[in-house]
């Protein structure tokens, strides 16, 4: 059956209707969502009468903002010209996705042809059609500075002859790399490409390294050139291994254009990578994670003695589709007379002369100067090669204007660094679940033959923006949800109904079901449910359905949750300020515990434990004049000494427990006990819950190795010298599997453990947070605590603990369409048997990534569905069932598999996988095994997408082309290769915050985000253009900004003028500036404000609170600054971005040959 059709837009969900009594709803049809900029476009198939196309100025090139005679990247992105947006092939016919349906043809039966998008909803620039999306070309605005400026030279291009041998060497293997296109043509204007404006003009007469301007012009008419580092012509680059250079005459000249300086030649680069040599170095690399730099514990990152490369955002744009196209690509800009393009885009010679074209260039190509030997060899220049910079100002100038509108199969959504709405029309959210890629292939043997891991990253309690609508609730009173006789599908919109609509046929196992009397409805001359759009499941991709009895444990209903705060009262955590500080906001954060939408209070009890040697109790019980304390010193077998009075509501007992919080700092204020347990304190809230006979969340702020004799008690085994051997994963193990076995009895109970760590040495993080892995909770580490400098921090993190949205005793299970399934899970959560992911909470900032395998042929036709089940106790204690759907394409060749990815969950998933793989491989094989999957994935598609040309090009996809940047970040993250200042715990706890990470987070901790604050306009909202993460992008008169979600570096260059440093700082030198500070100074001037408003914004997109550091160019804090500029070599031996993409260039040739 055709999937695709689902797009259904009905009427508009203005009015409320029978099926949702009293939900206004936002107008959900064709209506224009208030606020979203309407376009002025319709849905770009083909062109449309009254849709000008933008003629594109010569040398402008389209998808990358930048003028060019050719593509930019010359990573023979395959397409790169499509806006980025374009979501598919080029194919005229849609070979993969169904036909359209708007004519009713191929709908499933029982889905006549109805007009998939009335209502105006073309405005929203879905097309009617399963097609994927055509992106409207060359729409783009250009970037700033860069006006075409007219360049009066003829971009005849020839090359030198083959250069002497010393060049041969270009970087042995870089050469034939040419990463910027190879056919150079006219340099572009100064102030135009990747980089700063300043970064591209032509060096005297020569290109700058390998031609950050070198670009190829083609014939727009034939489709955007693929991103192909070293665009089909060979230049004059030896191939790798230093074979002799072929020289390539590119004929004919392109009218207007005078011949360029005599340079046509890319400058080799003078370090050759293949052997591994260093590039030269322009400035000490990098640090190791977490240096902790000598120096007060102050100069810790974020919970992390040194955070791992993290990542900003940024990934290919979605779905740009890519070489190897067949059909007649979309008629874009008017052709331009050019290089004729190769099937994917790379450039053939031009046969014959052309229209407006002389013959061939006769004549010497030295341009007036002499043909001698090519400029001295230089490095491969870093604005030639893909900046994620770059694709994410594109996808947000291309997407981030129209609400992405889920009704048609297969469409890959924006990407998670542009901001944009989204409309359910059949397909829940990218907000819910991204893929790896939006269209899959249909056999076991193809997707073995490409390697693209096909996943799913599920966030199933995901936050909306205010403009969104909430996933519905449905309640079909006692006979509870309709499902599927067989597989137990729930209903939803993909399920298709027969026979008058008294049965219906389930789109994940085909079996044919009685329609229940009471949800019996006649259907429409389409052979759609005239009450299609009065019911959520039947029109939207998420809703929530009010589940009976039958679904909770022990077949009676829950009560509601409860909360335990289970406080650390040693001589540590005393004397830090700790106990004071978490006592003092308790007593006014109880006031904001989660509770149901429209209930006057919280629903969720609370009780408190105090311990360190011995565990306290307090009742708390409303009748009491004073809280009472009972202590169990028998740890060995853990009970809970008192039921009544323990779990108590806020406001009955306010005063008992305001009294308890005044109380506790004053009750150890003298202690002298050192030694503290940890699994009893978790045995203590389990039991608690227990006998409440209710779900829960235990609070524990815990300081130091439990030592004390109980059981699960842990003994100091950190060891550096293991790094690097075998026994390496080892430290990412528990010691005992004494944990595991109380994890488990916890998700049985639904007992979900946060724990909030502030230690001053080693604690054993790998096994002190099993518990809250397995249970589905949160871990915070503060390490050497600091209250004036680390307590914003906690109490931000601690409140927005507390507050959010969390669901209890959950199940998930994951339902496919016939031919694949649901085979391998990543995240925080237990499973018991091979379905069913279990967590004794989830939260709405806890992804679930889930892996799929062939088990059968998939049809391009149908398509495939997931339908996410998540079976969970709210708040309030309502057991609720939250379904997800998702329709996929699926093709029969590689090149729409590799036009439909999404390079961010890709890097997700990879480093999930490899994350994971530390446990039971030594790091260094964990690391070859991503460098080779990925190579793989890049030969697979050079060899069957790419049109043939010369071995020493690098050809990536377009929407892959950032594989590289982003997999070299992993591959140089703390976890898999960590400098000597990181710690054995900070391992361990990046290793647990990563598996549960959204796409979102994973982007910008991978990728750092890097902002220039001088260059912020003060009168504006908006943030300052990003740059590329590394060091010679930072110049010694500006302020920067960095972040990864977890720390917030601000760097200041040594030439800051003195007034920026007084307006920020409040300071009259640079001199003055001090590290210690933990926030910025409140100063009533525009620019205070405005860095400021720029770290709060970056602070509410985060979900944790991330610790500032204040970072002096050339002090001792640098170094930690610098391991987070991923793109440059790091000190533990990391690659830079530059010499990562040549290695991986010469891992794919081996696998081609």
């Amino acid at each position: 059956m055709s999937v695709n059709q689902q797009a259904h837009t009905g009427p508009p969900y203005g009015q409320p209707q029978p099926g949702y009594q009293g939900y206004q709803q936002p107008a959900y049809g064709g209506q224009p969502l208030p606020g979203v900029p309407q376009s002025q476009y319709g849905a770009y198939n083909g062109p449309m009468p009254g849709y000008q196309q933008p003629v594109p100025p010569q040398g402008y090139f389209p998808s990358l903002g930048f003028p060019s005679k050719g593509s930019p990247v010359s990573l023979n992105s395959d397409t790169s010209s499509l806006a980025p947006n374009f979501i598919g092939s080029l194919r005229a016919p849609p070979t993969s996705g169904a036909p359209p349906p708007a004519t009713g043809a191929s709908l499933p039966s029982g889905h006549l042809a109805y007009s998939q998008f009335g209502h105006g909803d073309v405005q929203n620039g879905i097309p009617a059609s399963a097609a994927p999306m055509q992106r409207p070309p060359a729409s783009q605005p250009f970037l700033p500075g860069s006006a075409p400026t007219p360049v009066s030279q003829t971009s005849t291009f020839q090359q030198y002859g083959p250069p002497p041998a010393s060049v041969q060497q270009l970087s042995n293997h870089m050469a034939g790399m040419t990463i910027g296109s190879t056919t150079a043509s006219a340099p572009p204007p100064a102030g135009l490409g990747y980089g700063p404006p300043t970064s591209v003009p032509p060096v005297s007469g020569s290109f700058s390294a390998t031609g950050s301007g070198l670009y190829t012009p083609y014939t727009a008419s034939q489709g955007p050139p693929p991103t192909s580092v070293s665009q089909g012509l060979p230049l004059a680059q030896p191939p790798f291994l230093g074979q002799p250079i072929s020289t390539q005459r590119l004929p004919t000249q392109v009218p207007g254009f005078a011949p360029p300086p005599s340079s046509t030649g890319i400058g080799p680069s003078s370090y050759s990578p293949a052997t591994g040599a260093p590039r030269p170095p322009t400035m000490p690399g990098p640090p190791l994670s977490g240096q902790t730099v000598a120096g007060p514990p102050t100069s810790q990152p974020n919970h992390i003695s040194s955070p791992p490369p993290p990542s900003t955002m940024s990934g290919p744009h979605p779905g740009p589709p890519m070489s190897g196209l067949h059909g007649p690509p979309p008629p874009t800009h008017p052709p331009q007379p050019g290089y004729q393009m190769q099937q994917n885009g790379s450039f053939g010679q031009v046969r014959g002369p052309q229209p407006n074209y002389g013959g061939a260039y006769p004549g010497t190509p030295n341009y007036g100067s002499q043909p001698g030997p090519p400029p001295p060899p230089k490095r491969l220049d870093p604005d030639s090669i893909p900046s994620p910079i770059q694709v994410i100002e594109d996808d947000r100038s291309n997407r981030g204007s129209e609400p992405f509108v889920t009704g048609v199969r297969g469409q890959v959504p924006p990407l998670v660094t542009t901001n944009f709405l989204v409309k359910d029309q059949g397909n829940a959210s990218p907000r819910y679940i991204r893929c790896t890629s939006y269209n899959i292939p249909c056999t076991s043997d193809m997707a073995k033959q490409s390697q693209v891991p096909l996943a799913a990253v599920i966030k199933p309690l995901a936050t909306l923006p205010p403009e969104e609508t909430l996933p519905y609730l449905v309640d079909h009173g006692e006979s509870g949800p309709v499902r599927c006789n067989r597989c137990k599908a729930y209903m939803c919109p993909f399920m298709q109904f027969i026979e008058g609509g008294r049965r219906f046929q389930c789109c994940f196992c085909s079996c044919v079901t009685e329609v229940p009397p009471h949800y019996f409805q006649h259907l429409d001359h389409t052979g759609k449910r005239v009450d299609f759009y009065d019911r959520p499941e039947l029109s939207l991709g998420s809703y929530e359905f009010l589940a009976t009895v039958d679904y909770c444990k022990n077949n009676k209903f829950p009560s509601p949750p409860a909360f335990i705060f289970m406080i650390d009262v040693s001589y540590n955590a005393v004397k830090s300020g700790l106990v004071r500080l978490i006592c003092e906001e308790l007593k006014s954060l109880l006031d904001y515990l989660p509770r149901e939408g429209n209930m006057e209070e919280s629903a969720i009890r609370v009780g408190f434990v105090t311990y360190n040697k011995v565990l306290h109790f307090y009742n708390v019980k409303s009748s009491l004049a004073q809280p009472q304390m009972m202590v169990v010193s028998d740890v060995a077998d853990m009970f809970v000494p008192l039921l009544d009075g323990f779990l108590v509501n806020v406001n009955e007992s306010r005063t008992v427990i305001a009294s308890l919080l005044d109380q506790i700092p004053e009750m150890f204020a003298d202690t002298r006990e050192t030694e503290t347990v940890f699994a009893p304190v978790i045995q203590a809230g389990l039991e608690a819950l227990k006998a409440a006979e209710c779900a829960g969340k235990l609070f524990i702020f815990h300081t130091s190795l439990p030592i004390a004799e109980a059981p699960g008690k842990l003994k100091n085994r950190d060891d550096k010298k293991l790094i690097n051997t075998d026994k390496e994963k080892t430290l990412f193990q528990p010691q005992t599997s004494f944990y595991n076995n109380l994890a488990k009895d916890c998700v049985a109970q639904g007992c979900c453990v946060d724990l909030f760590l502030f230690p001053n040495q080693y604690l054993d993080v790998a096994t002190l947070g099993v518990v809250t892995y397995q249970t589905g909770g949160s871990i915070y580490k503060y390490a050497y605590f600091q209250l004036e400098t680390d307590q914003d921090r906690f109490l931000n993190d601690l409140r927005r603990d507390v507050q959010k949205e969390v669901g209890f005793d959950a199940v998930m299970r994951v339902r496919t369409s016939t031919g694949i399934r649901a085979t391998d899970f990543f995240g925080a959560f237990y499973m018991s048997n091979t379905t069913d992911v279990e967590m004794a909470g989830l939260d709405c900032d806890k992804t679930i990534t889930v892996e799929f395998k062939h088990d059968d042929k998939l049809s391009e036709d149908s398509g495939a569905l997931l339908q996410c089940a998540l079976l969970y106790t709210s708040c309030a204690g309502q057991r609720r069932l939250r379904i997800h759907n998702l329709s996929l394409n699926c093709c029969t060749q590689l090149a729409d598999l590799y036009r439909n990815c999404e390079t961010d969950t890709l890097i997700n998933y990879l480093a999930k996988y490899a994350y994971r793989g530390v446990l039971g491989s030594p790091v260094k094989t964990v690391r070859d095994a991503l460098i080779n999957q990925c190579a793989q994935i890049l030969a697979c598609y050079r060899k069957n997408c790419a049109s043939p040309s010369s071995a020493g090009q690098l050809i990536l996809p377009e929407c892959m082309k950032l594989l590289p940047v982003y997999l070299n970040c992993v591959l140089k993250s703390d976890v898999l290769q960590p400098g000597p200042e990181v710690t054995t715990d900070d391992r361990a706890y990046i290793r647990q915050l990563v598996t549960s990470m959204d796409v979102a987070e994973t982007n910008v901790f991978f990728y750092p985000r890097l902002l220039p604050l001088t260059k912020a306009d003060v009168d504006s909202d908006s943030l300052p253009a990003a740059i590329r993460n590394s060091e010679e992008r930072l110049s010694k008169g500006d302020i920067y900004l960095l972040e990864n979600g977890l720390n917030i570096f601000v760097w200041v260059g040594v030439n800051v003028q003195q007034g920026l440093i007084q307006n920020l700082f409040g300071v009259s030198s640079f001199s003055q500036i001090s590290n210690a500070l933990s926030t910025l100074p409140v100063l009533e001037n525009p620019f205070s404000k405005k860095v400021r408003s720029i770290v709060d914004m970056l602070q509410v997109q985060r979900s944790r609170y991330m610790k500032l550091i204040i970072v002096k160019q050339e002090d001792k804090l640098e170094m930690l600054f610098k391991h987070f500029l991923v793109e440059d070599k790091s000190l533990s031996g990391g690659a830079s971005y530059v010499d990562f993409l040549c290695h991986m260039h010469k891992e794919i040739r081996q696998l081609l040959s």
